[in-house]
């Protein structure tokens, strides 16, 4: 039936073990799916923070960093309702842009599974919050209420 016979010219499908096998040829190991204790990781990158322990600590505090720059990003005066103006909508644009940015950034990190990077992030979130969010910094004398929200920009 127009050149087809019993034997096929197409190549066969990869078997779904070939990802992980092409993987472990490339990076040197299957990718984690369960969480492990280490600095011989890879986060965002290909290769860092590598097997320094220098550049595994770099990654940590900027995980930290970024964590807490988020939630002073999500708790700003800018991200405030205020009047409306389209050169106070654009700064409020922005700054929800990046706030969601390195919340993706960061949930992606931590998605390398490791233990040092995920409580790293939930550091910098938890100090983030006690700093710009919780009542542990707010001036709470005179007229205002609980339910005020003083800004620390």
């Amino acid at each position: 039936m127009n050149g087809m016979s019993g034997s096929s010219s197409a190549a066969p499908a990869p078997s779904p073990s070939a990802f992980f096998q092409h993987r472990h040829r490339h990076h040197g190991g299957m990718m984690h799916m369960t969480f492990f204790w280490g600095k011989n990781t890879e986060v965002l990158f290909d290769g860092w923070p590598g097997t320094s322990l220098t550049m595994y600590w770099v990654c940590l505090a900027a995980i930290f960093a970024f964590s807490a720059l988020s939630e002073w990003i999500s708790r700003c005066g800018v991200m405030k309702a205020g009047p409306a103006s389209f050169g106070g909508g654009i700064v409020q644009t922005v700054a929800y842009t990046v706030r969601a940015g390195l919340s993706y950034l960061i949930m992606l990190a931590v998605m390398s599974f490791n233990g040092g990077v995920f409580l790293a992030a939930m550091a910098g979130f938890g100090l983030g919050f006690m700093i710009f969010g919780s009542r542990a910094f707010k001036d709470t004398a005179g007229n205002h209420t609980h339910t005020d929200v003083q800004s620390h920009c």
